[in-house]
């Protein structure tokens, strides 16, 4: 079974719509665990459907070592980003880990990623869950 890791902070509105679409294509199938920056982070992708859920630094230093995939908001590969919530060191485990990473192009930093085209985030999400996740998972 493959471990599917998402990780989110602040409110956890992302992860938790990328957990319900998650689990939508594929139930069981996959085991999906939930870090969140913050508890509450944490709690709305739990309620949302993950298997299981941690919140903190230690959490996602330890965690992103040992799943198939990270996916998150690209922010979550910044030190210092969402308010500081992502310290240094959760933005080195994250990059630092073997996993594939599918990363969406939303951030409330003063970044601009160029050539990326906005689009609102159900239709991210589809196209994280029924394409590019299909595609990394054959890899994996």
């Amino acid at each position: 079974m493959k471990r599917i890791c998402v990780i989110d902070g602040q409110g956890g509105g992302i992860g938790a719509t990328v957990i319900r679409y998650l689990k939508e294509a594929h139930g069981e199938a996959v085991e999906l665990i939930a870090l969140g920056t913050n508890a509450i982070a944490a709690a709305q992708m739990l309620k949302a459907g993950a298997n299981r859920a941690a919140s903190g630094e230690n959490a996602i230093l330890f965690t992103s070592r040992c799943v198939d995939v990270i996916i998150g908001p690209i922010s979550i590969s910044w030190a210092n980003a969402m308010l500081g919530e992502i310290t240094p060191k959760m933005a080195e485990a994250v990059m630092s880990s073997p996993a594939p990473k599918l990363f969406l192009p939303l951030s409330q930093e003063p970044v601009v990623l160029v050539g990326v085209s906005s689009e609102p985030l159900p239709h991210l999400v589809q196209q994280l869950v029924y394409k590019k996740l299909k595609e990394v998972l054959s890899d994996v």
